[in-house]
């Protein structure tokens, strides 16, 4: 079972019982998810299970009917589930659970329930006599229709039609239908035959039974004979005879011990009409020819018996002696045949059926043959269907037997489409369609033809060099070889067409080089040609120009060795990198809602909050680095990238504050305190970017470069990419929200800092000196305006000595108490949840212990607020 479909069923069982709170659904599918067993488990002991549930249960009878009604449907995990169902009533806690939330359900169902009154508008006016001509035809035709095979014809009919409608069902003409004598039954007439002039019990016992004898050699082909006729059928119902009452009671008894060979003959020949109708499916249709060829070896039985009859050797005792042999098979073909029926099989559950019909009659050697001949007959078509997908890739499925199902999505969409559809969704299994003894193969089966059809929609053409026809047995090891070999052909055939013709590790490097900023010099040239135009707002900057200046960075690096530089593209997104995670983490919580419908700020993104890099990327290695891939990428890289330009800021200030040895500041409190305050930043901020660059995304990418060269097949190497991502967005923080807003504020408070130091640096300049007051720099008044949390004065207050001293000393406060808060938060994460890995940022932070007895501090009182 795949994640999704546990993650599906767990949430509509908490519906079901309308369970709110605890853990949710997410914790029972990790536990559901640790507990499962790697191999399928659908084969349990059902018969003491069903026993201990009939003891439970008030109405035994009815239990016991009802799993019998069940089981001749052929209802899939039938004995699982009445297994489960057993465990259940064993655990008593949970029983009582389960009937007080029945009880809990039931009343708040009643209190919600409103009864409602239908009333027949009274009629002004009679109908007139054309208006009752219309309704007795209307309700003609209704009754004429209701005839239970042609209404499931026409529903299947319908059913194919809307999935295809460009190649519509064929459909036999009527007049096979209308014609009952062309389809080989009893033909019931609805007024009963003439009684005879003389009645049989009156003649002889040799003329009675020469008489029985040539009438049950008519209704052994469907034909009423004189004495013995047929009951006519409702639905599913099995046929029965009416026996002339006169008869001697000896001749009775054998002529009622010969008939059930006769409703055997009628359910069969009754099954093959109705199964070779185009909507039920080539497998069904492969069953009834098999049948009939059967049928066709019992026509021969009933007229070799009918030849010995008129030369007068057939008795009613030899009658019944060669008929013996023949009874049990057409009891078999008619359990088959009505099991099927009531199951509504088509495809792979009736392969199903009789797989495990076959495996049931282990011990009767010949109605386990008759089962495996039928078995093997009808999986011819489904198996033709099995080559053409796991030897070429190709579907062709008329009437939807086939446990893997297409859908109509284009590869070219995987460019856009963040869900990344195409992969999981364009080619699925349909769970009901897959025969029992292909279970355990269902999914090496799934990939290998997507394997192929992926190498094929390249335009290569791909055939299976062990290509050899699958043929059903008993001995599951056969075709499971077969399925084996064309997995590794079609894994191998795609690995080495993405890995060497499509060059997808040399892509993976290209990719890294420009978002995990694996380049450092490239980065060096970029910011430096493009820091004006990314001061700019959003809205200001010309794209084109960002591109000239990205290619001429490009060419100007070690960059311009890289073959794949021209895939590289600018791309400015409409929200800054932490309004964008979180969006993300906020999907299916509560907080979804709040954050999407939030106002936007009242000041456009600058060129820097929205910058991105994109990538351009062709088909098949879209299939690995699709667009919910390359999201992940942007989001690390817009995170580094912002901190690589607070480190910019912060060392900008750095060479500013050099400047300051010319004046006489040495005097002003605020001076050290800065110079301190801006060495502790830049700390915080490089180690933070070393960890990223060097304790995470390093050893992460070696890690997954090394998992990629003992990939055996596209699946093995969507995961190890698709891990290596994610273990880097933990480990860089940005999937939890309390850290990533502790870690956005730090941000925030660096920033305010280096544009506060650089107001402080224009009022002490020369040119100051002669001027009425000093001129701030482009952005300042929007930062002082913005910035209330941390500058508690106006900005003229500010400027001054007194106003520094104090600022500063808020930046410091605020500073220090987010940095402690991150640290605190790091060290209930790496205890809690094991992040280990997040320690690293602890040591390297508080490097000399210079933040440990505050946090020591921290944990006490949080211990003590816990233990109140």
């Amino acid at each position: 079972m795949s994640e999704f479909r546990i993650h599906h069923d767990v949430n509509e069982l908490l519906s079901l019982l309308h369970v709110r709170g605890g853990d949710g659904a997410e914790g029972y599918i990790d536990l559901l998810q640790k507990h499962r067993t790697p191999y399928v488990t659908t084969t349990v002991s059902a018969h003491s299970a069903k026993v201990k549930l009939a003891e439970f249960s008030k109405t035994p009878e009815d239990f016991l009917r009802k799993y019998e009604e069940l089981k001749s449907k052929n209802v899939r995990n039938l004995d699982p589930l009445v297994y489960l169902l057993s465990k259940l009533c064993e655990d008593k806690e949970t029983l009582q659970f389960l009937q007080q939330n029945a009880k809990d359900r039931s009343e708040s169902s009643a209190n919600t329930t409103t009864t409602t009154s239908y009333s027949v508008p009274p009629t002004s006016t009679k109908m007139s006599m054309q208006e009752l001509d219309e309704l007795r035809k209307k309700l003609g035709n209704v009754t004429a229709s209701s005839n239970p095979a042609e209404v499931t014809r026409k529903m299947l009919r319908d059913k194919h039609n809307k999935k295809n409608p460009t190649q519509p069902n064929p459909v036999f003409p009527n007049w096979v239908y209308d014609r009952p004598a062309l389809i080989g039954d009893f033909i019931t007439s609805p007024t009963p035959a003439a009684d005879p002039a003389v009645a049989i019990g009156t003649l002889p016992l040799p003329s009675q039974e020469q008489a029985l004898v040539e009438d049950l050699l008519f209704v052994l082909i469907g034909v009423d004979g004189r004495d013995v006729t047929a009951q006519p059928v409702l639905g599913r119902q099995n046929r029965s005879f009416i026996v002339d009452a006169t008869l001697d009671m000896s001749i009775k008894e054998l002529v009622n011990r010969i008939l059930p060979v006769a409703s055997y003959y009628s359910t069969i020949t009754r099954f093959i009409e109705e199964k070779s109708s185009f909507e039920y499916g080539q497998v069904n249709h492969a069953l009834t020819a098999a049948m009939r060829t059967l049928m066709k070896e019992y026509l021969i039985l009933v007229t070799q018996l009918e030849h010995l009859q008129r030369q007068g050797l057939l008795t009613l005792q030899k009658l019944w002696f060669y008929i013996q042999p023949t009874m049990r098979t057409m009891e078999i073909l008619a359990s088959i045949a009505s099991s099927v029926d009531k199951g509504e099989c088509m495809g792979g559950s009736t392969l199903s059926f009789l797989h495990d019909r076959t495996f049931n009659y282990t011990g009767d050697s010949q109605a386990q043959e008759l089962c495996l001949y039928l078995t093997k007959a009808a999986s011819v078509p489904y198996f033709e269907i099995l080559e053409k997908w796991i030897y070429r890739g190709i579907i062709r499925d008329p009437y939807s037997e086939f446990m893997v199902e297409e859908h109509e999505l284009q590869k070219e969409k995987i460019q856009e489409d963040y869900n990344d559809k195409y992969w999981d969704q364009r080619y699925t299994i349909v769970q009901h369609r897959i025969p029992s003894f292909l279970q355990k193969m269902a999914d090496k089966i799934l990939s290998t033809g997507k394997y192929l059809n992926v190498v094929r929609e390249c335009g290569r053409d791909v055939t299976c060099p062990d290509a050899k026809e699958v043929l059903y047995t008993l001995k599951e090891r056969a075709y499971v070889e077969q399925i084996e070999k064309a997995y590794n052909y079609a894994s191998k055939v795609l690995l080495d067409f993405l890995m060497e013709e499509k060059e997808l590790v040399s892509r993976l490097r290209s990719i890294k080089h420009y978002f995990l900023m694996d380049k450092g010099d490239f980065f060096v040239h970029f910011m430096d040609l493009t820091e004006e135009e990314l001061k700019k707002p959003v809205d200001d900057i010309v794209p084109p120009r960002l591109e000239a200046l990205l290619e001429l960075a490009l060419r100007m690096s070690t960059a311009n060795t890289d073959p794949f530089k021209d895939d590289l593209k600018i791309d400015l997104m409409p929200h800054d990198v932490i309004t964008q995670l979180l969006r993300v983490l906020a999907i299916e919580t509560k907080q979804e809602k709040a954050i999407i419908n939030a106002e936007q700020a009242d000041v456009a993104l600058s060129g820097l909050e929205a910058f991105s890099f994109d990538y351009i990327v062709k088909w098949p290695l879209s299939l690995i680095i699709n667009r919910k891939a390359l999201t992940r990428y942007q989001m690390l890289f817009r995170h580094m990238f912002y901190c690589k330009h607070v480190e910019r800021l912060l060392c900008n200030v750095w060479i500013t504050n050099k400047d300051f040895k010319e004046y006489s500041l040495h005097s002003a409190k605020w001076f050290s305190a800065a110079f301190a305050l801006r060495q502790r930043m830049l700390n915080f901020v490089q180690n933070i970017q070393y960890y990223m660059m060097f304790e995470v995304m390093e050893p992460t990418w070696h890690v997954m470069e090394n998992n990629l060269k003992t990939a055996s097949n596209i699946d093995d190497v969507l995961c190890h990419h698709t891990s290596f991502l994610d273990n880097c967005l933990k480990d860089c923080m940005l999937t939890n929200p309390e850290l990533l807003r502790i870690f956005s504020k730090l941000m925030s408070v660096c920033v305010m800092f280096t544009n506060c130091m650089q107001v402080s640096s224009a009022r002490c300049s020369v040119h100051t000196e002669h001027e009425a007051g000093p001129t701030l720099p482009a952005g300042v008044d929007y930062i002082v305006k913005n910035s209330n949390d941390f500058l508690p004065e106006p900005a003229d207050a500010v400027l001054s000595d007194a106003g520094l001293e104090v600022t500063i000393g808020k930046f410091d406060g605020n500073f220090s108490t987010l940095l402690l808060d991150l640290l605190d938060k790091l060290s209930i994460y790496s205890t809690n949840d094991c992040e280990h890995s997040m320690i690293s940022i602890i040591y390297r932070l508080d490097f000399n212990g210079f933040y440990t007895e505050r946090l020591e501090k921290m944990a006490i009182e949080r211990s003590q607020k816990a233990a109140a």
